[in-house]
């Protein structure tokens, strides 16, 4: 399982680092209080999350295991084509030539399923990772309220947790761009 609670991604750095900037260049209310946390490290001491690490690093193992038998399946049948081939009848050989190539496409599909970009360990993964991100981000909320918080940032990718939505300066910066469009009336 990854750390996927809180993404880092470009586009998402970016976003984080503009609603800093936004936040920097204007004026802060004397009550803004900020805070942070640290999501690897929540990922590393949380026993949920070390117990959802552990369930998903075993059905990873049990995923390995299966690939194992069948790669040793593929390796067998590929080794008797071979090995045998100059002594079976064309009918033999060509029902053991389909047997490797049905065991090769079983395989690969196996491998496609599970690890694939939509496989079930990715699945498996952020179905885990989202449970867990659900927790955090309550926690997260939770302790803003009773610290009176305004912003939390993750320092572990640098993204905004928890925001006061009284901080939320969209519609000004929406606004402001418009007026400054090209065809724009009035300002």
């Amino acid at each position: 399982m990854t750390c996927r609670a809180f993404p880092h991604s470009a586009g998402v750095a970016a976003a984080a680092g503009l609603a800093l900037l936004a936040l920097a260049a204007a004026p802060l209310r004397a009550e803004t209080r900020f805070g942070y946390i640290d999501s690897g490290r929540i990922f590393i001491e949380y026993a949920a999350a070390k117990e959802a690490q552990a369930r998903f690093d075993r059905q990873v193992q049990g995923w390995r295991d299966e690939a194992v038998e069948n790669e040793k399946t593929v390796n067998q049948l590929r080794a008797e084509v071979r090995d045998q081939s100059p002594i079976l009848s064309s009918l033999k050989r060509q029902e053991k030539e389909e047997a490797l190539q049905k065991a090769i496409s079983d395989y690969e599909r196996f491998i496609q399923d599970v690890w694939g970009p939509q496989g079930r360990a990715t699945q498996e993964n952020d179905r885990a990772t989202s449970d867990l991100v659900r927790l955090i981000r309550t926690a997260v909320e939770k302790v803003a309220g009773e610290k009176n918080l305004n912003l939390v940032l993750d320092a572990a990718s640098g993204v905004i947790i928890y925001a006061d939505k009284t901080l939320d300066v969209t519609a000004d910066v929406l606004t402001e761009l418009n007026a400054a469009a090209p065809g724009a009336t009035g300002r």
